[in-house]
């Protein structure tokens, strides 16, 4: 089922949520091969329109297109989405034809719309002709309940991704110190979920950020969307502390995927070629503990079957450096 263009609009579903059951989700079939491009560009607009281009991307022609950007605090980029970067995004969806565009978003850090505000995001969208949908002002039948191992009460999840004709993402690259260990495209799912849904008090991120399967948690809500494509802004980069300030680092690439699994591989060996300390610079880029869940969740393709390819000449050499790392992960 999908959304309707004035659900999608409005961020309201057009389903009661009274008759809706959780949704079990599981383990699928794993792709077993996957690409990730690489473009060594500082104009963001080039960059974008690069990555896409190579790919190429056509799924969102003619459809309606949610957005997830990474807007979990009013902290400036690296910490979020780069507005320049999230207007390249929308301007190229438009001109490929995309119908209508919503960026929908739940802060973690901070009031939402004002995050949105503060970081040029709702100026962003506006100029672009495109709607910002606040998750957390969203009624409860905007939300999809599911179940999952690691969640013990379950999770819901908004039904402008869920059941949106054409989702893409765009994020950051950095590291976590609160647990993630890093926040790349699997953990950017993390502002799609609800914090409480109306008419229930329980308070779902207690449950994400207390549990020792955190990372796990994380992976799982990834089966409850998937995105058509996921782009992210490395031009710098958190390789300590994180998720809204930490070292910064200046990797100068933009990486894009329809993977996940492979565009956070490829991060993370980025990451570790800048730098970065903490849980997930050590051992083996598939075994770090998101990657590792949502790998045997078949999410994605494994390191070692991940193909990077460069745009131009400009990214070979880094190219082939995180090819080269993770053929041994």
């Amino acid at each position: 089922m999908s959304l309707s263009r004035r659900a999608m609009v409005t961020g309201l579903a057009s389903v009661g949520a009274a008759a809706v059951l959780p949704t079990p989700l599981s383990a699928g079939p794993a792709p077993t091969r996957a690409r990730v491009v690489v473009a060594r560009e500082p104009d963001r607009a080039k960059a974008v329109e690069a990555c896409l281009d190579a790919l190429p991307f056509k799924a969102c022609a003619g459809r309606d297109v949610a957005i997830k950007a990474n807007f979990n605090s009013d902290d400036p980029f690296p910490a979020s989405t780069h507005p320049k970067t999230l207007g390249a995004l929308l301007e190229w969806l438009k001109r490929r034809g995309a119908a209508s565009l919503a960026l929908g978003e739940r802060s973690g850090m901070g009031d939402t719309r004002r995050v949105l505000e503060l970081t040029g995001a709702t100026a962003t969208v506006k100029r672009a002709g495109g709607r910002v949908i606040v998750l957390d002002e969203v009624p409860r039948d905007g939300w999809r309940p599911f179940t999952s191992e690691h969640w013990p009460r379950g999770f819901h999840a908004a039904r402008l991704f869920t059941e949106a004709p054409c989702v893409v993402q765009t994020m950051c690259c950095k590291t976590h110190r609160f647990g993630g260990h890093v926040t790349l495209a699997l953990k950017n799912a993390v502002g799609m979920v609800a914090k409480q849904v109306p008419g229930d008090g329980h308070n779902f991120m207690r449950d994400l950020h207390s549990s020792d399967h955190q990372r796990a948690m994380i992976a799982e809500i990834n089966l409850a969307w998937r995105p058509a494509v996921s782009i992210m802004d490395c031009l710098e980069a958190f390789i300590d502390g994180g998720p809204e300030q930490g070292q910064r680092v200046a990797p100068g690439v933009f990486l894009a995927s329809d993977d996940r699994c492979a565009l956070d591989a490829a991060a993370i060996a980025l990451l570790r070629l800048s730098g970065m300390r903490g849980p997930a610079a050590r051992g083996a880029i598939a075994s770090t503990a998101q990657l590792a869940r949502a790998l045997a969740l078949g999410l994605g393709a494994p390191p070692r079957a991940v193909e990077m390819v460069a745009i131009d000449a400009r990214a070979r050499d880094i190219a082939r450096r995180i090819g080269d790392a993770l053929a041994d992960a």
